[in-house]
């Protein structure tokens, strides 16, 4: 199958995320609501990733590779 990297931004209750996912190239499930919505798999892999608090309490963490728990997405666009 052939993939390609997408940039995301992601929102949780405490947490903006940015970075990268793995989704297919075209077709089935290469939409952002496509990888939100694969129950089979219950994190999505994030990577290089930055960690920003939304209360600003600390500054931005970057992180290699991140599993975010789907539950806790509450919101999630492209990055622009």
């Amino acid at each position: 199958m052939d993939t390609r990297t997408e940039t995301i931004e992601l929102e949780t209750t405490r947490h903006r995320i940015r970075g990268d996912v793995t989704m297919p190239a075209s077709g089935s499930r290469s939409r952002i609501s496509d990888l939100l919505n694969a129950a089979e798999r219950p994190f999505l892999v994030v990577t290089d990733a930055e960690v920003v608090p939304l209360d600003g309490s600390a500054p931005p963490v970057r992180h290699d590779v991140l599993a975010v728990a789907r539950a806790h997405v509450v919101l999630a666009m492209p990055a622009s």
